[in-house]
């Protein structure tokens, strides 16, 4: 007899298109089956031969939360560089990463969660450090390079498939899951959704995880632009991954429905195709969909469009097809090609902020004096990997200089913290076994946090001398000598326990509060003071031990001593990423933390030639005008402190460019939750003040001249060329960048907008030509009255130069664009959201799947203003499509009040739209429309009648 082989299901035959792979295999997936799929963790199919699968790894900039792996500059230093190739480099690098992980962890995840490509609107966001730019363009560029490394360049199979996070006009960590975003339709289309679109365009990107924020009254969980937008711009099946307990919000914290089962339809229904919800127990969120589908709320073939682009997403990741995928036996992970590349792209993201009278680059004998909190400190965030190298400022420079010409002082105060009682808290010696270090003696966090193992502090005669470092706004570190910080592990014992401040509550952070003739020490994470037990030191509810607080020795005095001996003082500042700023928590002001200030002003007073180096992950409004020398960079991963040493020691001429505005103070910045930036003036492409240092600002330790340049239009595109050449005396990279203005704009736009950019490296006077192609819908903005894209015809300077306002060339096109016209509204009525100019009013949620509607801000009287409205030969009548209570006032231009059209008050609910009209006399011809919003009214659309 002869043995029959099985025929190979057709989702196992490669020969067919992967569209009817996938076909088949729904068909062959039971209800219960397509159901588990919905989850996170996805269950295995064995009948099928299907394993299980997880969405989600992070993947920001090197793998994240599964152990050591190489780690890149944060996100807004990979931005700084300006540079896409070596971005794409990263993003290739950190796939081969995954998958290499994955052959010998099958927790690793190939659905990669980046990158962000939030704008960075607002300087005080607590997720700065997660973003690329402000700018929508370089945002996008950058992201784009990224999204293409982690793809891979097969044309069919992909390394990682990833998602952008976060859908959408996601800015603010206050609140995030109950505030709501006010975008504009002109915002919307020309900031928010921009960095998105121009990615999926790209065609490496395998979906998006939407925002825990609200967007105009909804949230983002149920964004009509999903299905409106995004899956419009591909032909490739998206997949929508929701954030972390997202889907139980919509009931619990927002309670925009009453049940999760109808929350759960409403999300699916809306285009989320995976709930990340409960952690691992996907049992809450099958219920709920079962539930849905027995109330009607779901039918099995909205189950299966989401599991369809599941599905697609696991195909191309060659999950169907082992044997033929080329990714399949990736094993680069930590080779000497990924530590270079994060040598260079920590180098590549270092900012020269100021360099007055030549300062930098130092001489080779220069006798250097490094000091401040970040001096000795490579810091991670809450997206990095676990550290395999390290290289903090001080090493790398005394690698640089040698160790017998660079001296030191953290200048933090060395203090004991005596009790009531007279005796000091005191850190137990732990035995060296207990000491767990990982690479090159780096004490590892994820072996060393939270343990309660080791012995707690107690008190003793002497006590333990404890470095206290100030964060600012009164939040400090506690470090006992040997290096290990302070902090509180679940029993509520006080250890010397961690190599850094992390964790998602950070366990490590202190306040000393007066209290009678000494201070409390109040622990942040449990809230709880410090007091003495018999167990131990412990944070705990009480009244606390008051401490009296014995400075051994000030930082400010230590500084001074290094100082006064060298020849040159580099102050290293900034942030840790875990501090005042990080996911859940934003900044509340720019100033630099007053003790490190205090350190800069004693580094200044013993020493003229002081370099102030920030550290951080976010814009600083820092006084420099005594400091003749100015750097930023990024957390730069694994490399930041010998690519800080080689950019100091004039190894590589820096040529990071900021990826943001530096604002000189508090008082230029917009309200936390203005996404307007247009009415708000916001980033450098509105911004009318002077910034600290401007969008695209940076130094090099060459000069550069531009010239030659030409422009023209031709089939649709502009054409621009210009000569950039090395003047100055070494190899150094330039960032040419090309920005546009309207001349005369009809409507608000920006000063200027980034339209194109290009990194080059230079040899001393070497020239190069630089062309740029820049596709005349770059110049179009968001015409309100025609509710879609215009390129206004007219003037518009090209501007070429070394920042957003270092311009050296100038140049003028005339574009035939589409001329401006009144707004029919006798035809077509005007939708509210529409508006040209507003105060004192939001966008609101016309209804709960759809729409927007315009309503007073709650307390204020709001105003709408539509510029330029054709009335024909004249109306009679208004009518008003609102809901809620109040008014509705009709004026033209400055004029007086025309008419008023008010809502009975009654018990109808946000969603109950009525039309309310009234007789009125508007002249034929062009006016402007100002309609007064009074009381909690919802207006969405007024329409007139002749």
């Amino acid at each position: 007899m002869t043995a029959h082989t099985p025929p190979v299901p057709p989702f196992r035959d490669r020969r067919l298109p992967f569209a009817k792979r996938v076909d088949d295999l729904l068909s062959r997936l039971t209800l219960d089956e397509k159901i588990g799929f919905l989850h996170q963790y996805a269950p295995a199919v064995e009948r099928l031969g299907i394993d299980a699968f997880r969405t989600g790894q992070e993947a920001l900039h090197g793998v994240a939360w599964m152990g050591p792996a190489t780690v890149f500059p944060q996100a807004v230093g990979l931005g700084a560089t300006w540079n896409t190739d070596l971005v794409r480099r990263v993003g290739e690098a950190v796939s081969k990463e995954v998958r290499a992980m994955r052959a010998r962890d099958d927790r690793v995840g190939l659905n990669v969660w980046a990158p962000t490509v939030n704008l960075l609107r607002h300087p005080l966001w607590g997720r700065n450090e997660e973003g690329y730019s402000e700018d929508p363009r370089l945002t996008s560029a950058i992201a784009t390079a990224y999204t293409r490394g982690l793809r891979g360049d097969h044309p069919t199979y992909w390394r990682t498939a990833p998602v952008l996070k976060h859908w959408l006009a996601h800015n603010n960590e206050t609140g995030r899951d109950v505030t709501s975003s006010s975008v504009r339709p002109r915002v919307l289309h020309e900031y928010d959704l921009r960095a998105f679109r121009e990615t999926v365009e790209a065609g490496a990107v395998a979906g998006v995880m939407p925002a825990y924020n609200l967007v105009n009254g909804r949230p983002n969980h149920l964004s009509p632009y999903l299905r409106e937008h995004l899956r419009t711009w591909t032909d490739e099946d998206l997949l929508v991954c929701s954030d972390a307990g997202a889907p139980s919000n919509l009931v619990d914290s927002e309670h925009y429905f009453d049940t999760h089962e109808e929350a759960t339809a409403a999300a699916l229904l809306a285009g989320v195709d995976s709930f990340t919800d409960h952690g691992t127990d996907s049992s809450k969120i099958t219920a709920r969909v079962r539930g849905a589908l027995d109330k009607g709320l779901l039918t099995e073939a909205d189950i299966d469009a989401a599991v369809r682009r599941q599905l697609s997403v696991r195909f191309r990741l060659g999950e169907f097809d082992p044997e033929h995928d080329p990714y399949a036996l990736t094993t680069d992970f930590d080779t000497p090609a990924h530590r270079a590349l994060a040598q260079e792209a920590a180098e590549q993201a270092v900012v020269l902020l100021k360099n007055d009278g030549g300062l930098l680059p130092l001489a080779p004998d220069t006798r250097l004096a490094v000091v401040g909190p970040l001096a000795d400190e490579c810091k991670l965030d809450w997206y990095s990997g676990t550290l395999l190298h390290r290289r903090t400022p001080l090493e790398g420079l005394r690698e640089r200089f040698g160790p017998e010409r660079v001296r030191f002082a953290e200048g933090v105060d060395r203090i004991l913290l005596k009790t009531s009682a007279g005796t000091f808290l005191h850190v137990p010696e732990t035995d060296a076994d207990d000491k767990v270090r990982g690479a090159e003696g780096a004490l590892d966090p994820a072996l060393l946090a939270g343990r309660t193992d080791l012995p707690p502090l107690t008190t003793d005669a002497t006590g333990t001398e404890l470095s206290l470092i100030d964060w600012g706004g009164g939040v400090l570190t506690l470090r006992a000598p040997d290096g290990r910080y302070l902090s509180v592990a679940e029993d509520g014992l006080v250890r010397a326990s961690a190599d850094q401040p992390g964790g998602w509550i950070v366990q490590e952070t202190f306040r000393l509060e007066p209290h009678g003739d000494g201070h409390l020490l109040r622990h942040i994470g449990t809230g709880h003071p410090v007091s003495v037990a018999a167990e131990g030191v412990k944070a705990a509810d009480g009244n606390g031990e008051v401490f009296e607080v014995v400075v051994v020795e000030s930082g400010e005095d230590a500084v001074s001593r290094v100082a006064a001996q060298a020849d040159v003082v580099l102050v290293v500042g900034g942030n840790d990423p875990h501090i005042n700023g990080r996911e859940t928590e934003d900044r509340s002001t720019l100033a630099l933390p007053g003790h490190q200030e205090r350190l800069l002003r004693a580094a200044r007073r013993a020493n003229p030639n002081t370099v102030l180096a920030l550290v951080s992950a976010y814009p600083y409004a820092v006084d420099h005008g005594e400091v003749p020398a100015l750097l930023w960079t990024a957390h730069g991963g694994q490399a930041a402190g010998s690519a800080l040493a080689r950019i100091l020691a004039g190894d590589v001429s820096p040529a990071g460019r900021l990826p943001q505005t530096w604002y000189a103070d508090d008082s230029d910045l917009p309200d936390l939750l203005d996404y307007d930036v247009i009415g708000g003036r916001q980033t450098y492409l509105y911004f009318e003040g002077t910034p600290l240092f401007p969008f695209g600002h940076g130094l090099s330790y060459a000069s550069f001249s531009y010239a030659d340049l030409t422009t023209r239009v031709e089939d649709g595109t502009l054409h621009v060329t210009f000569t950039v050449r090395n003047t100055g005396d070494i190899t150094a990279d330039e960032v040419a960048q090309l920005y546009t203005r309207a001349t005369e704009p009809w409507v608000p736009r920006p000063r200027r907008e980034l339209a194109a950019h290009r990194r080059v490296t230079l040899a001393p006077g070497e020239a190069t030509e630089i062309a740029f192609r820049v596709p005349l819908s770059a110049f179009a903005f968001w015409d309100v009255a025609r509710g879609r894209q215009r390129v206004a015809p007219g003037l518009h300077e090209i501007l070429v130069g070394a920042s957003s306002e270092d311009i050296r060339l100038v140049g003028t096109v005339d574009l035939n664009g589409e001329p401006s016209a009144p707004r029919p509204v006798m035809v077509g009525g005007l939708e509210a959201v529409d508006f040209d100019d507003q105060s004192d009013t939001e966008i609101v949620d016309r209804a709960k799947t759809s729409g927007d509607s315009v309503s007073p801000v709650a307390g204020r009287e709001g105003e709408l203003v539509f510029r330029d409205c054709d009335f024909g030969k004249g109306a009679a009548g208004i009518a008003v499509e609102a809901a809620g209570e109040g008014a509705v006032e009709l004026s033209l231009g400055g004029g007086p009040v025309l008419t008023v059209l008010t809502l009975s008050p009654g018990t109808a609910g946000p969603y109950d739209y009525t039309t309310v009209s009234a007789p009125v006399v508007v002249a034929g011809g062009v006016h402007d429309v100002r309609l007064g919003l009074r009381g909690p009214v919802r207006l969405a659309r007024v329409t007139f009648s002749g």
